[in-house]
């Protein structure tokens, strides 16, 4: 069991199989030594959480949606990698949290994410990130959140 493996199981995360792509995209391109992976939406217990927070959404759910968003993430990185081993740092994340209009704890929201990603990765997992309130995301989701991860050679 590789040191990543072994953090998720610590955490309790088993990682689901990824989710295909909603529209004309692909869930990852590796270039440059960078892997950017599309927007993940939140999925828990296999059902995508939906609503806005500040009006259905406490922040707290939020938060859970966020890190299930996280760990679609990680889901995706191993499929296009083959392994979470060849992330060698999480580079930057990007937060869109479905918002009521006086909701402004979108960067609490995204917290759910960035702190799973330093749980998994350690100092290697800090990142770069933005936490942008929006009225609305795709299939109604709550949260929904893209990376860049830098990743080593083969």
């Amino acid at each position: 069991m590789s040191d990543i493996e072994a953090r998720l199981a610590q955490l309790g995360v088993t990682l689901p199989e990824p989710a295909a792509p909603v529209a004309s995209y692909v869930p990852a391109v590796e270039a440059g030594g960078l892997l950017h992976i599309s927007g993940q939406l939140p999925f828990v217990d296999g059902a995508l959480v939906t609503g806005r927070l500040g009006e259905n959404v406490d922040l707290d759910g939020g938060i859970v949606a966020a890190q299930a968003c996280g760990i679609m993430i990680l889901a995706q990185a191993k499929a296009a990698l083959g392994s979470l081993e060849r992330v060698a740092r999480v580079v930057k994340l990007g937060g869109f949290v479905n918002s009521a209009a006086d909701f402004t704890d979108q960067p609490k929201v995204v917290n759910g994410a960035s702190d799973l990603m330093v749980a998994v990765f350690g100092d290697a997992g800090r990142h770069a990130r933005s936490a942008v309130g929006v009225p609305v995301l795709p299939l109604g989701a709550a949260v929904e959140v893209d990376a860049i991860l830098q990743v080593s050679a083969d």
